[in-house]
């Protein structure tokens, strides 16, 4: 095995590392050799695991934020060690990773080799050792380090089942802590998805729009490109729920939804604005195109009757207003969406079924 540089250590009796493939967690270890080395055993030895290891801080930063592992193990007596849990914490989609600092504390001739014996002269030795030993784990703690241990990095010492089991612990505790963030990252994302979408149509509701529509001004802007907006409204709406009930008005809602979405370009984005109001944002279209989309939904939409049950088909049509973005628009989009219903609203004002684009 070749500590030289840096890579990937797939340990015993795992195939590959991914994190859906039945691997616990990744873990990048950042020392020397000698430090590696006497990690392995022991790591090979707890659950499932993938290792990248980087012998420098240097060489640990890329692999950090490329990688992005799960634990991340720090020899504590490399100068510069506790800088790089300040970088990792200081950024936050690199916070949540687990910093380990490990500094090496090989007992002396007079202390042995055992475990017990670290212990005791821990417990029991000078103070000024005692002072420098808490001086450490705190600056350790105060740079963002998650946990922090002095234990002798030896081989011999490696074997020893109290420096296994204290290793051992921290790791787990680690694990635990990644699982959580996990587990609460998924429920957020699950909440987040369920916040943003409008239940009967199935379409992003307007929040995500009041969301989306500044992100896309920017990224237009930025690489000066085109968009523009669709503002969409049902004709006589309340007629159909006047006369068939709500149910058939959201059965109707829910069949132009679909409509609009099996007609747009996929890099378009319909969304539900309220009640029988549908906003589209169309990427990289100007005025002339984002016209000639308008009219071609109005005259579908008017062309095919909907079929809202086998014996009811109901013929529905819609206004809409479109606009494109000025270079005078603010960067939230408020202006722009202004226009665009100030159109909507000179198309119902006119008639009804037709779009107003100037």
């Amino acid at each position: 095995m070749n500590l030289g540089g840096y890579g990937c250590i797939i340990l015993p009796n795992f195939l590959a590392f991914s994190r859906d493939s039945g691997m616990d967690a990744s873990i990048l270890l950042v020392g020397s050799d000698a430090f590696r080395l006497a990690l392995l055993r022991l790591l090979s030895e707890l659950n499932a695991f993938a290792i990248e290891v980087a012998p420098t801080l240097q060489e640990a930063i890329p692999l950090i934020q490329a990688q992005q592992p799960d634990l991340l193990v720090i020899q504590g007596d490399q100068p510069g060690s506790l800088s790089l849990c300040e970088q990792v914490k200081s950024q936050s989609r690199l916070a949540w990773i687990y910093c380990f600092v490990l500094r090496d504390a090989a007992p002396s001739s007079e202390e042995g080799s055992q475990l017990e014996t670290l212990t005791a002269s821990q417990s029991h030795g000078t103070g000024e050792t005692m002072v420098q030993r808490a001086r450490k784990q705190a600056e350790a703690l105060a740079a963002g380090a998650d946990a922090y241990l002095e234990l002798p990095l030896t081989p011999e010492a490696a074997h020893q089942a109290g420096w296994r089991s204290l290793i051992s612990a921290q790791i787990q505790a680690g694990l635990r802590q990644v699982r959580n963030y996990r587990e609460l990252i998924r429920a957020n994302d699950v909440l987040s998805a369920i916040a943003l979408l409008d239940p009967l149509t199935e379409l992003n509701n307007r929040r995500a729009f009041e969301w989306e529509l500044p992100r896309q001004i920017q990224n237009a802007r930025e690489r000066g490109g085109l968009i523009s907006l669709i503002m969409l409204d049902v004709d006589h709406f309340k007629s159909i729920n006047d006369t068939y009930g709500h149910l058939i008005g959201d059965r109707a809602l829910k069949v132009l939804a679909a409509r609009l979405r099996h007609n747009l370009r996929f890099y378009d984005t319909p969304f539900r604005y309220g009640g029988e109001e549908f906003v589209i944002i169309l990427n990289e279209t100007g005025a002339q195109e984002a016209a000639m989309i308008a009219n071609r939904l109005c005259q579908i939409i008017n062309a095919q009757s909907f079929a809202i049950d086998e014996t009811l088909n109901l013929t529905i049509t819609v206004s809409i207003g479109a606009a494109t973005l000025q270079s005078e628009d603010d960067p939230k989009g408020i202006s722009l969406l202004q226009r665009a219903d100030d159109r909507l609203l000179r198309a119902k004002s006119l008639g009804r079924n037709r779009v107003v684009s100037s």
